[in-house]
């Protein structure tokens, strides 16, 4: 009986530290409280306000920005304007103090990642995100590790779409989902690297 445990508990002890140290365990969930009461639900549900209208370097940049308090007031200066959940917002925009808004997705800096390449690519917001539209509160979805992200580059079909539906949260693959990626692998030159160079430069 002792040798069964004595073989058993390194093993538990093992999967323990694995699964309880691992991205899926840690990251998963995360959903820190924002200076701002900002809803997700709100503006990229209910008002359907794309994501490039606040993320405005997604496209092209390696990171997806925070938008500037003159984003905001872009709205603000008319609706809700003397709400007091908009206090912090008026005060950034009268002293140019930005606003310390909590990061919720970060890699590692030893892993490199480029929104715009996956953008252009096809790969849609709510692959890696989740559904935001539908979020009170950005919480982090996937766990964004190593091998969560190699998964989708040796079989990236499933999350690739028409390049005009990358940011519609309510898009869903087509029964011909397949044969159209198939289709967009070609034309778009798609090779994502599955070898360390691609993440880790």
């Amino acid at each position: 009986m002792g040798a069964i445990g004595g073989a058993v508990m390194p093993l538990l002890a093992v999967g323990g530290i694995w699964y309880f140290g691992s991205p899926e365990y840690t990251d998963v969930g995360y959903q820190p409280h924002q200076p701002i009461p900002y809803s997700h639900r709100l503006h990229a549900g209910e008002l359907s306000m794309d994501c490039r209208y606040c993320h405005a370097s997604v496209e092209v940049s390696a990171v997806a920005n925070i938008p500037p308090t003159t984003v905001c007031m872009n709205c603000h200066t008319v609706i809700l304007r003397d709400s007091d959940k908009l206090a912090l917002l008026r005060e950034s925009l009268r002293t140019g103090e930005p606003i310390h808004w909590l990061r919720v997705h970060k890699l590692p800096d030893y892993a490199y990642f480029n929104h715009g390449v996956h953008v252009r690519a096809g790969v849609g917001c709510a692959s890696c995100h989740g559904r935001v539209d539908e979020m009170e509160v950005v919480r982090q979805v996937e766990p964004l590790s190593m091998s969560w992200c190699l998964d989708c580059h040796r079989e990236p079909a499933r999350h690739l779409r028409p390049l005009n539906q990358v940011t519609n949260m309510r898009w869903s693959p087509p029964p011909d989902q397949l044969e159209f990626a198939s289709g967009a692998i070609g034309d778009r030159q798609l090779k994502p690297p599955t070898d360390c160079s691609g993440c880790h430069r």
